[in-house]
Formats: C-alpha cells, structure tokens, sequence
C-alpha cells in the first residue's frame, strides 16, 4: 500500500477504536460503526459496492452493509487495518493511491471532527499537495450540484473552478479544508468565504461531493 493511503487507513482504524462503535460522525445518520462497515463493505465486497456510485444497485449495497454492520466492532476495524483482500483492485499500490488516500483522509475527519474537542491537523506540504492534486482532478464532480459557481482556492492563489454559474462563491483554505468542504463537509471545514449572503447561504445547504 502507498505510503499516504496505509497511513490514513490506520490513523481512521485508530480514530474508529477509540471512539468506540456508537460514536457521531460527519455522515448523515452513520455512527462509526456504520462508517466501519461502508469502509470495509466498499473493498471487500465488489458485488455491493457499485451502490455507492450506481442506483441501480442501491438496495443490494444496503442489505450487504447492513449484515457488515451486525459484525463485531473489533473485527472490522482489524479487517480496515489488514486492507483489501489480495484479489481486490485496492491492493493495487496505484489504485490504493488513487481512491484510498483521499476516502481515508475524509473519514478519519469524519471521526474526528466529530467530537467536540477536535482540533485541526496541520498537514504537512507534500501530503496537502497530493490533496489539493486530487480536488484539482474531482472538483467538477463534487461540486456539479452546487447551485451557484464555485471557486477554492488555496492561500497562495492557486485555483481550481469547481462549478461554473453566477454568483460565484470563493473558498479559500488549506487543501485539506477545501478537499472537505467540497465532498459536503460545509459545516466542518476551516475556510473562508466570499461571496453575496445569499449566494453563502444556498451553498452552505448544498449537496456537494460524490
């Protein structure tokens, strides 16, 4: 596994035991134990997983998630840890590179963000540009519901155009910050934001992310 993406996996394990099975998260209606099944559901159960992203398979995905759910706590942390079976796609080092790093990263924020005394990470600067890499190329996919144009921006000016229209909304912050705001983590992400009231308003309510 990639050195980002095995670092994220066992940081969310750690968040995940600590927090223990009946802890809030960021995803609507999921406590981590329910977060602990989708993880280990999306790398071990290829049949299901497509529900993530496909409608069609929608119902399937809930009922294999369900039973992963009933699992025991402490096992599907282990299985989070131990990473996907050696015939998943996933335990390719470019694919665990690819889609882990940044779904690891984001719901270890899940966990942590969360509690009530979080505090942010200070990331350091070669894993925030693999961040901000990875928002560059999904941008436009997280942010096609947005209902007015968006724009992040890092602080040192650079930008990417996650959604074209008017008014436009900027949001400035670290890529990690940008990266959550953008998969639909409005509330918890440290950024700045300018643009009209009303405009900050729609977005602040919108559906962003995948």
């Amino acid at each position: 596994m990639s050195t980002h993406a095995k670092r994220e996996r066992l940081l969310l394990a750690d968040l995940l035991e600590a927090a223990g099975p009946e802890a809030l998260t960021l995803c609507n209606g999921w406590r981590t134990r329910d977060l602990a099944a989708h993880v280990v559901v999306r790398e071990r159960r290829a049949d299901a997983a497509g529900g993530i992203l496909l409608g069609a398979l929608k119902n399937r995905l809930e009922r294999v998630q369900a039973e992963f759910t009933e699992k025991p706590y402490e096992e599907l942390i282990q299985l989070i840890r131990t990473g996907p079976p050696r015939m998943s796609p996933f335990g390719l080092k470019q694919i665990d590179e690819a889609a882990n790093t940044v779904e690891f990263y984001i719901h270890a924020e899940d966990v942590r963000r969360a509690q009530p005394d979080w505090s942010r990470r200070e990331l350091d600067p070669v894993f925030a540009d693999v961040l901000w890499s990875r928002t560059e190329k999904t941008a436009r996919m997280m942010g096609r519901r947005a209902p007015v144009g968006l724009v992040l921006r890092r602080p040192d000016g650079q930008t990417v155009v996650a959604h074209k229209g008017a008014p436009v909304v900027t949001v400035t912050g670290e890529p990690g910050e940008l990266l959550l705001f953008a998969a639909g983590r409005q509330d918890a992400a440290r950024v700045e934001l300018d643009g009209d009231q009303d405009a900050l308003a729609r977005l602040h309510t919108a559906e962003l992310g995948l």
